[in-house]
């Protein structure tokens, strides 16, 4: 990809003459002592080569930009959207932009007065992970500036986004609890009206389908915002005479409400559910866990956005859809306990 119309060599172009990463020229600019003396040497010979600027911002004020590009997630205290605005920033870096971070906590109502607030800073785009399907604000924000959408689509909208194999993710850890021998998976879940909660139940659905299994409805609970909220379900769940033998959960905090529960209540329970998370591989539970770079998702919405600012307007390209691919991992022994009550623990 080449710089920013206008704004001069970047530091990737430094880092690609230099055959180091933009990250590693950044480091030699600030002077970090962890760069060899080798590297430091021929990336200077590279901004020398180039006519490098560190004061990107500057440079781009005087071309009429502001040099920021505004990013909105729905809740920065989830591990998943830290590490999505860690992957904006490195993109972002990289192309002499500043990042401008905006946290809506899932309150849709707050949506149109945080856009309103990133767009009168000037920004010159933005990456925007919204928080309802209510969206016609957004629509207004884009008569301003582009808007790239990360891991969740738009509605009715015609822009780029940047999207998780959500359904399949969700079918395969489904399966890998079905070919263990579970026909009684809990399935715990955020608001179905978001679309990652409706894909996840698809593709928890499609995974009994495909073995000829119907979900017993009641072992689905949906609308769950919190750990909190998925421990209380999983308490009540477990305490049915007819409970599942395994739960499949459709984000982190959910999974660690269940295991929570599944902590406090002295049951081993198989789990699988959407999103790694730290120390999942040394709690001792048979976890079946949907990994996927939250990082890359960040990266490829900065990378969208900032090909559209250097598009030529008069050539307007049509709306592109990325998909990060996941895998499934498992932590801990299956455990396959047919049509029975696991075992408690101690």
């Amino acid at each position: 990809m080449t710089a920013r119309r206008g704004s001069g060599p970047t530091m990737h172009d430094v880092g690609k003459l230099a055959q180091v990463s933009a990250m590693t020229v950044s480091r030699v600019l600030k002077n970090d002592p962890g760069v060899s003396e080798a590297t430091r040497e021929r990336v200077f010979a590279a901004v020398d080569r180039l006519g490098y600027r560190r004061n990107q911002t500057a440079r781009s004020l005087r071309l009429g930009g502001s040099g920021m590009i505004g990013l909105l997630v729905t809740n920065l205290a989830n591990p998943f959207y830290s590490r999505l605005a860690l992957g904006v920033q490195e993109v972002a870096t990289e192309y002499g932009f500043r990042m401008l971070l905006s946290n809506s906590g899932e309150e849709a109502d707050r949506e149109p007065e945080l856009i309103d607030g990133l767009v009168d800073h000037q920004v010159e785009g933005l990456i925007v992970v919204p928080a309802g399907s209510r969206q016609q604000h957004l629509a207004s924000a884009m008569r301003h500036v582009p808007v790239v959408f990360a891991a969740r689509p738009p509605a009715g909208l015609d822009t780029d986004c940047v999207l998780v194999e959500d359904f399949h993710g969700a079918r395969e850890a489904t399966a890998c609890l079905l070919a263990d021998g579970h026909t009684r998976v809990a399935f715990l879940g955020n608001p179905p009206a978001l679309y990652t909660g409706a894909e996840r139940l698809r593709g928890f659905w499609a995974a009994h389908e495909e073995v000829g299994i119907e979900p017993d409805h009641s072992l689905i609970r949906q609308g769950l915002v919190d750990s909190a909220a998925a421990e209380r379900a999983t308490l009540d769940l477990l305490g049915r005479v007819d409970g599942p033998t395994a739960v499949f959960c459709t984000n982190n905090r959910i999974s660690q409400g269940a295991i929570r529960a599944l902590y406090k209540s002295g049951t081993t329970l198989p789990v699988a559910g959407f999103d790694d998370f730290d120390l999942s591989d040394v709690l001792g539970l048979p976890l079946t866990l949907v990994s996927y770079d939250a990082d890359e998702i960040g990266r490829q919405a900065a990378r969208l956005l900032i090909d559209r600012l250097e598009q030529d307007d008069a050539t307007p390209r049509a709306s592109r859809r990325v998909t990060v691919p996941t895998q499934v991992v498992r932590h801990g022994a299956p455990s396959g306990n047919g049509p029975g009550r696991p075992s408690a623990g101690t």
